[in-house]
């Protein structure tokens, strides 16, 4: 499997409200700095064929493939049903900080001969709607991320084969990170590496189960270094997930996961 990944020099405006749910504000009571540089990551390059319920499982029952769908528009209308009429309309404005500089990308949960079901980076968590085949271009990807908020730790594998494990932070247990099945939709660089959010962040199709909103923008969760290494196998953030900053640059830099590619949460 290729993976290709490149950097846009265009600012992102407002990583806060990307990641809002991630960080709480400084002692002085400042915001995270609002700009960011978008890092695209393209999905993977290989067609997909088969329905992703066909392929094999690791042990844990997580599939080795999965697909994804990119979007070449600003928006998608789904069904909730195959072939239904109830509607859902997901912008890349609204879940995207760099609508026209990030690719709109899903992750597939089912492939139903000229429907594919997928994960929509809306609230609830885990919301699925359905769109038609030709309407996305379809791509597969054997990377996954594991997330155990019991050990505190996260894994990376690709197919069958463990390419990183580290200790992680977590959500305190009054704003825990959420278990679910989510996906990277976005990756951005902090505008300082040295910073709050360390040198990358990935944001999920996840949001906070009991925030509705956090400095200003909507509660997503994400993935991201950090300034505080101490931090590291505690609960101690608003609900994001917290890596070294040298397992979150090696992440972004040495393995390259795509955009979309799954994140399984277990609690």
């Amino acid at each position: 499997m290729r993976r290709i990944t490149t950097l846009s020099a265009v600012l992102a405006t407002a990583l806060v409200a990307a990641l809002t749910a991630c960080t709480p504000a400084s002692d002085d009571g400042a915001s995270p700095s609002p700009s960011a540089t978008p890092v695209a990551s393209a999905t993977a390059t290989e067609t997909a064929a088969p329905s992703p319920s066909a392929t094999a499982e690791a042990e844990e029952g997580y599939p080795l493939s999965s697909f994804v769908a990119q979007v070449d528009a600003a928006e998608i209308t789904l069904l909730t049903t195959p072939e239904g009429d109830e509607e859902i309309t997901v912008r890349a404005e609204d879940v995207l900080t760099v609508p026209d500089q990030t690719p709109f990308v899903f992750l597939v949960k089912e492939i139903r001969g000229s429907w594919v079901e997928l994960y929509l980076p809306i609230r609830p968590n885990g919301s699925t709607g359905w769109a038609q085949a030709d309407d996305v271009s379809l791509s597969a990807t054997q990377m996954r991320v594991e997330v155990s908020l019991e050990d505190f730790e996260l894994s990376v594998y690709e197919g069958d084969q463990e390419l990183l494990t580290t200790p992680i932070g977590l959500g305190q247990d009054e704003l825990p990170t959420p278990g679910g099945v989510y996906y990277i939709r976005e990756l951005l660089a902090p505008p300082d590496p040295e910073g709050i959010y360390g040198p990358y962040a990935y944001g999920l199709s996840g949001y906070s189960p009991v925030l509705d909103e956090f400095a200003g923008g909507d509660a997503v969760i994400g993935m991201h270094g950090t300034n505080d290494p101490d931090s590291i196998g505690g609960a101690v953030s608003h609900g994001c997930i917290r890596l070294p900053n040298d397992a979150i640059t090696e992440l972004v830099e040495e393995i390259g996961l795509p955009l979309g590619t799954p994140v399984y949460v277990e609690g």
